[in-house]
């Protein structure tokens, strides 16, 4: 994996806008329609050309496909996989629970999106038997990259981890939870040590390691929700156990919507669970108002002396475009926070197009931020290396 060896690099979550005939073909087949699949193909293949090409364009460093084959950064796993052919029961977070006003203010946007808390749900064991619609992604990332060489460092693809999918994609056949992460883990980890095949740094998705304090475990004690996190961690070390560390990096997030987030779980609480991951850098996010402050408990904590932080330093929720000497502060905390500016990556926050339809900011302004992004990494590298 790419360090900032000469200056601040710079990256992104995964997921970037979809156009709206894709995203509504992806809700469509998601729903169990007939669709177009050779229409579904060509859009995602344009969709894709053009997220590495407004990655490049803005100057950004690390790049992906947008994940625009995708009907959710974690949901296109119930698609990829057998066994689930049940449908989840998810309880709302903690603070759509407590704020029903902002539940209501949520339900008016009207957003036309895929399936999030009625996801489907595994009815058997599970299997992944067909890695041909992973390949198609991959081709079509490969065959984008080609069009502009020359123009990034580096290309990483997602994935989701074991603790998400058994999160979100609800258990309705294993005996435990334990159980059925162990399974997931076990199938998933041949989509792992295929993007490694590939030639692509793996970012597992992991927003199950705090988001999930508010989500699964929101009644539960602390310990409990700890104790089930350091098993997803387990999970992860065990799928990926034969990809060298410095290949891996792992986002963990509270969950990427625009809501009160008083309920999420302090960094604090999750991160001595979450280090023990056998991977080469944590995104992490911290340019959201409740986690700005969380650079404090890391350099408390101490970050590990062999890893990169990839820090959000844009906000993938709101229009907001952050002005570049902003976006330089939050950097040159983050490398105070690390000691040591070689292993910082400027990142975002989150993904701007988790889901099919969950779309929160337009996609003209998320370049735009992605260029602010690239410049106020030009600034701060100024600032450390003169």
């Amino acid at each position: 994996m790419q360090h900032s060896h000469d200056r601040i690099l710079t990256t992104h979550v995964g997921s970037l806008p979809r156009e709206r005939e894709l995203a509504d073909l992806l809700i469509a087949q998601e729903a169990g329609q007939t669709v177009d699949l050779a229409r579904l193909d060509r859009l995602a293949e344009a969709g894709v050309q053009r997220s590495v090409r407004a990655q490049v364009d803005a100057g950004l460093d690390v790049i992906n496909d947008g994940e625009q084959p995708r009907v959710g950064f974690q949901t296109y796993v119930g698609q990829r996989l057998r066994g689930f052919d049940a449908v989840s029961e998810r309880l709302p977070f903690s603070d759509f629970a407590d704020y029903p006003d902002f539940a209501q203010v949520w339900a008016k946007r009207g957003m036309v999106m895929s399936k999030v808390f009625d996801a489907p749900a595994a009815s058997a064991e599970v299997s992944y038997s067909d890695l041909g619609p992973a390949n198609r992604e991959f081709d079509m990332f490969d065959g984008a990259l080609a069009q502009v060489p020359g123009r990034y460092r580096e290309a990483f693809m997602t994935a989701a981890c074991p603790g998400i999918v058994c999160t979100t994609l609800g258990n309705k056949y294993y005996d435990s939870h334990e159980a059925y992460v162990r399974a997931v883990a076990r199938e998933m980890r041949k989509e792992y040590e295929l993007v490694h095949a590939r030639g692509y740094v793996l970012q597992l998705d992991c927003p199950d390691l705090a988001m999930e304090r508010h989500g699964q475990w929101q009644n539960a004690p602390l310990k409990e929700f700890q104790d089930a996190i350091a098993i997803h961690i387990d999970a992860i070390n065990q799928a990926c156990v034969d990809i060298p560390s410095d290949r891996i990096r792992l986002h963990v997030c509270w969950g990427n919507y625009d809501g009160p987030h008083d309920c999420d779980v302090p960094l604090a609480d999750v991160f001595p669970i979450i280090r023990e991951a056998r991977v080469g850098a944590f995104s992490i996010e911290f340019a959201n108002p409740r986690h700005q402050h969380e650079y404090a408990a890391l350099k408390k904590m101490g970050f590990p002396k062999d890893k990169i932080l990839i820090p959000g330093v844009i906000d993938s929720t709101v229009n907001y475009i952050e002005h570049p000497q902003v976006i330089a502060n939050r950097i040159l905390e983050a490398v105070d926070a690390v000691g040591d500016r070689e292993r910082v990556i400027a990142g975002a926050d989150c993904g701007f197009g988790t889901f099919a339809g969950w779309e929160m900011v337009a996609a003209s302004v998320v370049w735009a931020k992605f260029a602010a992004l690239a410049e106020g990494a030009r600034l701060a590298s100024r600032e450390l290396w003169g």
